[in-house]
């Protein structure tokens, strides 16, 4: 299942850090999501419900928020990076999105 939010093809943006109380909000509410997840599908599917999606961009993990239809914040910046999980979900499914962007193949 693919996440049905995408962003328009003209924001391609990278998030801005997000301040102390921000980011301690966002962990709070995404991060164990994100923890709990044992597939991609799960983690793209569980997002999407609540109004965020997934996307890369220059090589990063990027939350993408519905309500302000841009770039919240990257994986990273919730405590976790790609990497890790990479490690624990398996390599991510891509493919390409309008524009030539990259999406979630889930």
């Amino acid at each position: 299942m693919q996440a049905s939010f995408q962003t328009p093809d003209t924001d391609t943006s990278i998030p801005g850090r997000l301040d102390c109380e921000t980011a301690a909000l966002v962990r709070g509410f995404l991060g164990p999501i994100f923890a709990r997840a044992q597939s991609w599908p799960e983690l793209c599917s569980t997002l999407d419900a609540r109004g965020y999606a997934l996307e890369f961009r220059d090589g990063r993990l990027v939350v993408i928020s519905r309500d302000f239809a841009g770039p919240l914040c990257t994986g990273r910046d919730l405590g976790h990076p790609l990497s890790e999980l990479a490690a624990r979900l398996g390599r991510p499914q891509l493919k390409l999105a309008q524009g030539g962007r990259k999406g979630w193949l889930a």
